[in-house]
Order: structure tokens, then sequence, then C-alpha cells
């Protein structure tokens, strides 16, 4: 008897399946997708010092690493102010060097990084001028949480209202008296982080000179995707 309901059971689930399999798609169903976009100021200077030492032993490579860090961070972090200027070490390498087909240890390499970023875009480029033990590696620009938060709402509010007027428009327009939403998707895309102003390689400062920086410009868009189903 467990068996034979068992079937039964295996059965009826094999025809529902194929029976909506058969079913047609749904009728006066419109796919939409529109986007919106906004022009946002960066907030956020972003600051990467580099130190390069090599010598003929680890420890020496390292001491001296050490010194050039330890010299930056002393200019640093009497400037400090959470959220408008934070300073924090970066990467930290060291390897040998090889002699030709990977001979024998001939010498020592490493580097050190240190990363000066906020809000404080005037602090942030005179702390770059008073640094001298480290050279500038990088310098860009994002935009902070709290300005990506208040201008996604925004953004966002935005293209709603763009797809709700698509869809409004689409059912005067096939002489429907409206529509009803079935499915949608909001998204919204930021300025990549760190967004390179310059790029430089061991570059020179003049002592106590100020980096100079400009805040620049990034696009905050939104995307609404989704159907809509026309009614009469």
């Amino acid at each position: 008897m467990f068996v034979n309901r068992y079937a039964a059971l295996v059965f009826v689930s094999l025809s529902a399946a194929a029976t909506a399999q058969t079913l047609p798609p749904p009728a006066h169903v419109v796919n939409l997708n529109t986007s919106a976009s906004v022009e946002v100021t960066k907030d956020l200077l972003h600051i990467t010092f580099t130190a390069t030492r090599e010598g003929p032993d680890a420890q020496s490579v390292q001491a001296a690493l050490k010194q050039a860090l330890d010299a930056a961070l002393a200019q640093a972090k009497p400037v400090q102010k959470p959220g408008q200027i934070d300073v924090r070490t970066g990467n930290f390498s060291l390897y040998p060097r090889h002699a030709p087909k990977g001979g024998a240890i001939t010498g020592w390499q490493g580097s050190a990084e240190l990363v000066a970023e906020g809000r404080d875009m005037t602090g942030i480029a005179q702390l770059a001028g008073r640094i001298q033990s480290m050279s500038i590696a990088r310098v860009g620009q994002s935009l902070s949480r709290e300005a990506r938060e208040k201008v996604e709402g925004e953004v966002s509010a935005q293209a709603i209202g763009r797809f709700r007027a698509q869809a409004a428009e689409m059912a005067r327009a096939f002489g429907y008296a409206g529509y009803t939403l079935r499915e949608v998707t909001v998204g919204t895309n930021e300025p990549p982080p760190h967004v390179p102003v310059m790029r430089m390689q061991a570059m020179a400062k003049a002592e106590d000179a100020a980096l100079p920086v400009e805040a620049g410009q990034g696009v905050v868009s939104a995307t609404v995707s989704g159907s809509v189903t026309l009614n009469k």
C-alpha cells in the first residue's frame, strides 16, 4: 500500500511539472530599465609614502626601514585628527637578492609604506611636505561612506521615479489604464576608491612644501530594472 501511494505521488508531481512547463508566459508584461546619476566631489584624500633600502644583510635593511618609518611617524602623529587626518602603516617587505642563475644571496632589499588619509586635504598636503624620510608613491581621492550614503538615497529616488514614469508611459502608449509592479531590482554604483590623481616614484619634495592637491569629481549612479504587468 505504501509503494502505491508513493508511486501516485511521484506521478502527480511529474504531471504538475509537465503542466507548468507547458503554461504560456505571463501576458501584458513589459521589461524596463532606467538609471540616474549625480556628480559629487570626492571628500577623502589618500597619500601613500614609501621608503626602499638595501644592504648586505636582512637586519641592517630592516633597521634602516624602521628608522625611516619611525621618523615619518614622528612627523605624522602630532597632527592626527580622527576622520580628518588618519595615519597608518602600510606594506612592509623584505627579500633577498640572488646572483644570476639562482646563485647565492648577494644582499637584501626591502620597502615600507606609510598611509595618510582623511577629509582634511590641506592638512594632509602640508604633512606630505614635512615628511622627508619617505617619498610619495601614490596620491588618490575617494568618497567617504557618509557622503556616498547621502547621495545614494538621492540618486536611487531619481532612478525609481524614472522607472515609474516610464511604466506609466508604456501603459498609456499600449492603451492600458495602468500597471502593476511585478519585480524590481535597485542597484547603485559609486566612484572606485583610491582613484589615482597622480603617480610618482621617489618624488622629490622641497622641505615643508605642501603637496598641491585639488578635490576631484566622481559620479554616483543608480539603476532600476524590473518588469510590470499592464492593466486594462
